[in-house]
This record gives structure tokens, C-alpha cells and sequence, in this order.
């Protein structure tokens, strides 16, 4: 009996810890929901419009494209943790990986201007014994050259399927041949004029950087480790994509799909909303024009849009937990945060200055 007897003050202090835990998130989710309504986030609106997006769906469609969601996550933070772990031998987890890049993501999907992806970066100089922001960067640069090739395959096919574009856009080549002659040769000539004042500061910013880099030292490892995780993901995305618009009864090709990726390519490069929020529902309309009426194509776009970025949360929320414990994980996301913040605001003070710089040796008496 008395060695039975401490079970029950155990079970009660386990209920009691448990109780805590349950009252510490529910204050957690009532701060946050008093902070983004103080910021001006309509949250209320959010779950509303979530709600009915969602319940507007199959659930088969819901459930596969969360599923193809995290695939393409999976696969994109293994081609960062191939090109990280060739750079950083037994320094890099892969679930840490995972758990930054799914972190960038989300924040991406509700912050402007990609501050997701420079928080990500500073994330892994955090993470990464002996990591330099400059080698991070060279690591993302090999990471953008897969999608920096399948992003110009894009427009090329949406510019050569446009019946008679090389008719509309070449014309000139007949008329006018001794001025198309001009324009290219001087094009060329200014082209390699900026490469060569450039190249410098290239092979100088690459020497600090080229140590993330290294992995492109072994062609066989890039392609199988990184460029085809990320040709993976990438038709995962397509996926994506396909579920939802079968989701709305829109025509799923492989044209309409090429259309969809111009168009989000476009619109995250122009907007600076939140996830392209408005920006990518006018393109995703425009990209649809011919093949799905604008309410089609507009519901398609906010389904799509409002269930891949909760999920984005969700999905951030859980590896950031296994890989860092919560109060890691929030103390990571919100430095790197804060320090993505003030690098993007250096960097616009020295473009800021560099131009003001120019201005005023234009001014200046001869």
C-alpha cells in the first residue's frame, strides 16, 4: 500500500500540468488574437472566409492538396539541407532544415516583400556552427538555380505557344534590319560593358560565398541531392495547383497550369501584400481568361491561397516544435524576424545612399 500510494499524486500532478498547458496556449491564442486585431488583420474575417472556402470543397480535394503541399516543402528543404550538409559536415539536422524552410514559408504567406526568405537565411547562420550570412547566401544562390531555369522554361513555352508572337514581336527584323543590327550589337557591347565593371565584385562577393556553394564541386551529387528534389517539388507544386482547380470544375492541362505558374511567378515579384494577396487573385484571373469564368478563377485563387497558408502555419508550427521545442522555436522565428527586419532596412539606406551619392556628384559643379 505505501508503495502503491504515491500513483494517484502523480496522475493528479500530471492532470494538473496538463491543465496548465492547456490554459498557457489558450492565453497564447487569445495574445496573438488581440495583437493581429490590433495590427489591423480582420481575424474574425480570416476563419470566416477560411470556413466557407474550405466547406465549399470535397474534403478529398482538401486532404490531397495539403498532402502535395507538404511534399513540395519536404523536397524543396531537402535540396537546402543537401547543399547545407555538403557545406557543413555533421553540423546540419535535417528536421532543422525542414522546420526553417517551412518556417520561411509561412511567413511568406503573411509578410510582405519575402522577409520570410531572409529571416530563413539568418535563421541558418544561427543554427549552423560557423555559417556566415555571406555562405548562407551563396548556398541560396545554388538552391535559385533550378528554379531560376524552370521559371525561364515557363516563359518561353507561354511566349512560343502564343500563336503568331514571333510574327507580332519580330516584324521589325524585316523593316527595319540596319536598326535591329544596331540595337543588338550595341546591346551586346553594353551587356558586357556592366559584366565586366561587375565581375569584379561577383568574384569577390563568390569567394566569401562560394564556401555554401561547394557542393556544385560534385555535379553527379548536385543533381541527384538537389536539382531533382526541387524538379520533385516543383511538379508537386503542379499538383497543387490541379487539385484545386479540379476542385472549382476548371479544365486541368498542362497549358493552363504553365499560364498559372507565369502568372504567380509575375505577381510575387511585383506585389509587396502579404503572400502576393490580391495581386496573385488578379493574375490568377488574367492567367484564366478564355478557360474559367472570373468567379471561377477567383475562388479558385482564394481556396487555394487561404488553405495552402494555414496549413503553411500549421505545418511551420509543428516541425519548429519537434525540431527546437516551442519556446526555441518561437525564440528563433521571432530574432530571425527582428534581424530580417533591420538587414532589409540596411540595405535599403545604402541603396538609398548610393543613389543620393550619385545625384549629388551629377550636381556638382565641373
Amino acid at each position: 500500500m505505501t508503495i502503491a500510494a504515491p500513483a494517484p499524486a502523480s496522475k493528479a500532478l500530471l492532470r494538473r500540468i496538463h491543465i496548465r498547458r492547456i490554459l498557457t496556449g489558450a492565453l497564447v491564442v487569445i495574445v496573438i488574437g488581440a495583437l493581429v486585431s490590433l495590427l489591423g488583420w480582420g481575424i474574425r474575417d480570416w476563419f470566416s472566409d477560411l470556413w466557407d472556402t474550405m466547406s465549399s470543397i470535397s474534403a478529398k480535394y482538401l486532404v490531397a492538396g495539403v498532402v502535395l503541399k507538404t511534399v513540395q516543402t519536404t523536397l524543396t528543404a531537402f535540396g537546402w539541407y543537401s547543399i547545407l550538409r555538403f557545406a557543413y559536415p555533421d553540423r546540419v539536422r535535417f528536421i532543422d532544415i525542414v522546420a526553417c524552410y517551412a518556417a520561411s514559408v509561412a511567413l511568406n504567406g503573411i509578410l510582405p516583400a519575402n522577409l520570410g526568405t531572409l529571416a530563413m537565411l539568418l535563421m541558418f547562420t544561427t543554427i549552423i556552427a560557423g555559417a556566415t550570412f555571406a555562405s548562407v547566401l551563396g548556398a541560396y544562390a545554388v538552391q535559385k538555380i533550378f528554379f531560376t531555369v524552370i521559371g525561364a522554361f515557363i516563359y518561353l513555352y507561354l511566349f512560343l505557344s502564343v500563336s503568331g508572337s514571333f510574327d507580332i514581336k519580330f516584324e521589325f527584323v524585316h523593316t527595319r534590319p540596319w536598326a535591329t543590327a544596331i540595337v543588338l550589337l550595341g546591346g551586346g557591347y553594353i551587356l558586357y560593358m556592366v559584366v565586366r565593371r561587375l565581375w569584379p565584385r561577383v568574384v569577390a562577393w563568390w569567394d566569401d560565398a562560394k564556401e555554401g556553394g561547394k557542393i556544385l564541386g560534385e555535379p553527379r551529387k548536385y543533381f541527384s541531392r538537389v536539382f531533382l528534389p526541387s524538379f520533385l517539388a516543383w511538379v508537386a507544386s503542379l499538383g497543387v495547383m490541379a487539385v484545386f482547380l479540379a476542385a472549382y470544375s476548371i479544365p486541368v492541362t498542362f497549358d493552363t497550369l504553365m499560364r498559372i505558374c507565369g502568372g504567380n511567378s509575375i505577381a510575387n515579384v511585383t506585389s509587396v501584400t502579404p503572400g502576393g494577396a490580391g495581386v496573385t487573385q488578379a493574375f490568377n484571373v488574367a492567367s484564366l481568361n478564355g478557360i474559367a469564368t472570373p468567379t471561377q478563377a477567383t475562388a479558385y485563387s482564394v481556396a487555394q491561397q487561404l488553405v495552402t497558408t494555414t496549413w503553411n502555419i500549421i505545418f511551420a508550427a509543428i516541425m519548429l516544435t519537434w525540431a527546437f521545442g516551442w519556446s526555441g522555436g518561437k525564440e528563433l522565428v521571432s530574432t530571425s524576424y527582428v534581424g530580417a527586419k533591420e538587414k532589409a532596412a540596411e540595405q535599403k539606406a545604402a541603396h538609398d545612399a548610393k543613389k543620393q551619392a550619385k545625384e549629388d556628384a551629377k550636381q556638382a559643379p565641373a
